[in-house]
């Protein structure tokens, strides 16, 4: 699906868990990628989109088990060779809206309870944005997740925020109580990122060509938390649903 509305023009995946392809922004000096992005019919996997939901959960569940109202549940090995995974053993359905207008992008996610027993639920995004000279990243937030050696976040540290060159952040982390909107430049554009969520997990490789600012309900592996509710996973009834929203807005730097 190709939808354009100058100057974004924007190519989806709906056959890759609702993947976006490819964003890019057009002025005076030509097209620019805003999203890692590529031509849609040379997408292989979601994993290489240029963004994707995170849908029943973000992030990790925390060595493939969990315990949830009495009873316990495990999942299979999907994720490399992690020993964590990335997918849920309930059943659900999800809606996700894409609206471009005024410079901008929005997305849209919601996710209901198909089953007949309440089930833990959490939303979010995971977009990919070129590294590029000057990239930088300023975000208000109030704390930071560390993790251990598997990537699960386990203490908690105060941050007065985030604002820096991206090639010298070297972030791996969520982080909470964000708050306003994150802004990312380089020198070619400027985004403008706000979201209905409250947390943000933060990627930024020293070796990959792209960094990830990815807007989430809740902490990652919250299931495995003392207080799951408390760190954002809702426990969502049969019926019930979650929702909630992205905006990009585009400019040229």
């Amino acid at each position: 699906i190709t939808h354009t509305a100058a100057p974004l023009h924007l190519t989806l995946r709906p056959d890759l868990g609702g993947a976006i392809a490819g964003l890019w922004f057009t002025d005076a000096h030509g097209e620019n990628a805003v999203l890692r992005s590529t031509e849609p019919a040379e997408l292989a996997s979601s994993r290489a989109a240029a963004s994707y939901p995170l849908v029943p959960y973000s992030n990790r569940l925390g060595y493939r088990r969990f315990r949830w109202h009495g009873h316990e549940h495990s999942t299979a090995p999907n994720f490399d060779d992690n020993p964590h995974s990335v997918h849920w053993p309930f059943a659900f359905a999800s809606r996700q809206r894409f609206v471009l207008a005024d410079n901008a992008l929005v997305l849209r996610l919601a996710i209901t309870n198909t089953g007949d027993h309440a089930q833990p639920a959490g939303l979010g995004w995971h977009p990919y944005f070129p590294k590029r000279s000057r990239s930088r990243l300023h975000a208000e937030v109030s704390s930071r997740w560390e993790p251990d050696a598997s990537g699960l976040p386990v203490r908690q540290q105060p941050q007065a925020g985030i604002d820096g060159d991206v090639a010298h952040l070297g972030y791996d982390h969520c982080f909470d109580g964000w708050q306003g909107a994150a802004r990312l430049r380089d020198e070619r554009l400027s985004i403008r990122l706000t979201s209905s969520f409250t947390r943000l997990v933060v990627y930024t490789p020293a070796t990959k060509p792209y960094w990830c600012v990815e807007p989430v309900s809740h902490v990652s592996n919250a299931i495995h938390m003392a207080e799951p509710a408390t760190h954002g996973l809702v426990d969502l009834l049969p019926g019930a649903s979650l929702e909630g929203w992205m905006r990009l807005e585009v400019a040229s730097a």
